[in-house]
């Protein structure tokens, strides 16, 4: 019965994205501009004191394809403020179907929607220059995926929270930015000072960002590689638990 309220949760969503298209695509316009005009300040750098094995490429385009799954899904919330606006969260309030249904259908559009973005950011970069395994892509994608189901959960849970589109900005951009800063998304936390390592440690997003490269360099058997992998589950599960109690709370 859940995977069948599931799956018309889903559709339904994806059938409204799909009206729209055009915002998917601007989404990638900016992960564009970082790979033309960024990456190639990064290449007299590879090879260097503190830079990690690869190319500037393999090195870059992970954390750029984690950054996409970080402001692709953290801000669906919006999404849902609008649906609240409209009533739509109220007339399903009175329905019998499950709330944690109510939730992967939602999620499972976000994630299909950021998967088929990556994709498309990795065939550009494979376009440019990048040389990866199909088991890199899959690694990668899956760890994006992870991500993705973690924070569109959580997005929802502070949207049905908050209740207001300006706490939810401030609350997103406040969280997002020292997140993302923290990650090594842009430039390798090994470059960084000590301290700003250390800093970076208790920052989760850290590790996933440095199993998305341990990945693209086909480092299948590395430690970084399944220590992110496991944080990235671990950040979905978290993700949905708190998304599901929020939705049974918010419809109680």
């Amino acid at each position: 019965m859940m995977l069948s309220q599931t799956w018309l949760i889903f559709r339904q969503q994806l059938r409204l994205s799909l009206r729209e298209p055009v915002w998917y695509i601007i989404g990638l316009i900016q992960p564009l501009i970082y790979l033309s005009l960024f990456a190639p300040l990064l290449r007299p750098l590879a090879g260097g004191p503190g830079f990690p094995p690869g190319s500037a490429l393999q090195v870059f385009v992970p954390g750029l394809v984690v950054q996409m799954g970080m402001f692709g899904t953290l801000f669906v919330g919006f999404a849902l403020m609008a649906d609240m606006r409209a009533g739509v969260i109220e007339r399903l309030r009175v329905t019998p179907a499950s709330r944690l249904a109510l939730l992967l259908g939602r999620v499972g559009k976000d994630v299909l929607m950021l998967t088929l973005q990556s994709a498309l950011l990795l065939a550009v970069a494979t376009a440019m220059g990048l040389r990866a395994s199909p088991l890199a892509w899959v690694l990668l994608l899956a760890l994006v995926a992870l991500l993705g189901v973690s924070l569109a959960s959580l997005s929802y849970a502070a949207a049905l929270t908050l209740k207001s589109e300006d706490a939810l900005a401030q609350m997103l951009n406040t969280v997002s930015v020292p997140a993302m800063l923290l990650s090594g998304i842009l430039l390798p936390m090994t470059l960084a000072p000590k301290w700003l390592q250390g800093l970076a440690k208790a920052n989760p997003f850290s590790y996933v960002v440095d199993a998305a490269r341990a990945a693209m360099g086909n480092m299948v058997i590395a430690s970084t590689l399944w220590m992110g992998i496991g944080v990235a589950l671990g950040l979905a599960v978290v993700g949905l638990w708190a998304g599901k109690r929020t939705f049974e709370r918010e419809s109680a």
